[in-house]
């Protein structure tokens, strides 16, 4: 039976990865912070692992206990993360760090403890859930964007590197999906931005958040995680979700200004 390690799986999509690896077969160790909210995934015969992708020592203890009971990491999923939103002047540096040590160091991390394994394994599957923010770009968002488009560049670069070890990297890319991200992003843009000289932009940008009711399924993210990780030659990229096709390909066939002109018109619109 492969052996499957889903991080951010308290929640929303890495709940849902988790759920889907378990059903195609897999042992799964679901990892996250908030244990407490893992007891329904428990409850399915899932095994839950406390971890903390900002600890490193969190991180090598939650890898050592895979490995000791499971014997070895066939896929990995990198999926914990979160959206800090705010204007470039307003949004600390502090903040701007801790986006980072989630959204990229602690991915690069858990590469670094579970490559060695897969590699010894002449075998594996990493699987790094990027964004179409990864592709594109909003007004406030320029640290959680940076984040994203750091996962990518990190990501085409591990995928050659690691090719000759029999280990494939893929990139997921979801668009518009119905988790707490959004509501904990328009939390954070409203603290950091909400009563400066960027209120107008929060107002608007905050209404194209509120179109997160048309948002997909978490279900549908992790369906096509397990596509990843189950198929013979992955694809290196995944775009799926809400949004996600259509606005990935205005971004390709349009220029920088034209597709800031699209965006800002959205956010008129919605505002």
């Amino acid at each position: 039976m492969k052996v499957a390690l889903v991080t951010g799986a308290s929640s929303g999509i890495g709940e849902a990865t988790a759920v889907e690896l378990h059903k195609a077969g897999y042992t799964v160790y679901a990892a996250a912070r908030r244990v407490q909210r893992m007891e329904g995934l428990a409850a399915q015969g899932i095994r839950v692992l406390e971890m903390d992708v900002t600890r490193d020592e969190s991180m090598v203890e939650g890898v050592k206990q895979v490995v000791a009971e499971a014997g070895r990491i066939d896929v990995l999923v990198n999926n914990a993360g979160y959206g800090s939103y705010g204007a470039v002047e307003d949004v600390p540096l502090d903040e701007a760090r801790y986006q980072f040590e989630v959204n990229v160091f602690g991915l690069a991390r858990l590469v670094q403890l579970v490559s060695p394994h897969m590699r010894e394994a002449g075998r594996g599957r990493i699987v790094n859930v990027s964004s179409i923010g990864g592709r594109i770009y909003e007004p406030l968002g320029a640290w959680y964007h940076s984040t994203k488009f750091a996962v990518e560049g990190f990501s085409d670069s591990l995928r050659l590197e690691l090719k000759p070890f029999g280990i494939d990297v893929v990139v997921i890319q979801p668009g518009g999906i119905k988790t707490e991200w959004g509501g904990i992003a328009v939390e954070n843009l409203r603290k950091t931005s909400g009563g400066g000289a960027y209120a107008g932009q929060v107002r608007q940008l905050s209404g194209v958040f509120s179109q997160m009711g048309r948002a997909s399924e978490p279900k549908v993210i992790a369906d096509v995680i397990v596509k990843a990780a189950e198929a013979r030659r992955p694809r290196t990229r995944y775009a799926a979700g809400f949004g996600a096709r259509p606005i990935l390909f205005a971004r390709r066939v349009l220029s920088d200004r034209a597709f800031d002109a699209l965006f800002l018109g959205a956010m008129r619109r919605f505002a």
